[in-house]
């Protein structure tokens, strides 16, 4: 879906991210505003930034993302581009601060399928999870 797309959209029945559950139930409880920013770990954290993505809710993308390494702005997605589904692969826990989560998320685009397979960073501060990086593979 179009990155323009305001975060006013009606929101969607099931959860984007796989999880079966209801958006309201799932991710949304995640992308209701700054109150709300506070997934309990790095895999609900992830989950909530897929569905972000599809939905086009930047300003939660950005919110989310350590300062260290968050870019200024995010890019609209391209034209066409349609994201398909999430596979959650591993996640673990470092330490009480640190967690990584392994993922495959599947986009179609121009009618070509691909697959953005990534171990992602995530650090907790101050009761708050955020994306710090990741591994492309």
């Amino acid at each position: 879906m179009s990155s323009d797309k305001p975060a006013t959209c009606s929101s969607p029945k099931a959860c984007p991210c796989g999880t079966g559950r209801a958006y309201a139930d799932c991710c949304g409880r995640w992308h209701g505003g700054p109150q709300h920013l506070g997934a309990p770990d790095a895999q609900a954290l992830m989950r909530s930034r897929y569905s972000a993505y599809v939905l086009g809710l930047h300003d939660y993308l950005l919110a989310t993302w350590h300062p260290s390494t968050r870019p200024a702005a995010l890019e609209p997605d391209p034209p066409g581009l349609r994201w398909l589904g999430l596979e959650v692969k591993r996640h673990w826990r470092d330490d009480d601060t640190h967690e990584r989560v392994e993922f495959v998320a599947r986009h179609k685009q121009g009618g070509r399928a691909q697959r953005l397979h990534e171990l992602s960073r995530f650090v907790r501060e101050q009761g708050r999870w955020y994306y710090v990086d990741g591994d492309v593979g």
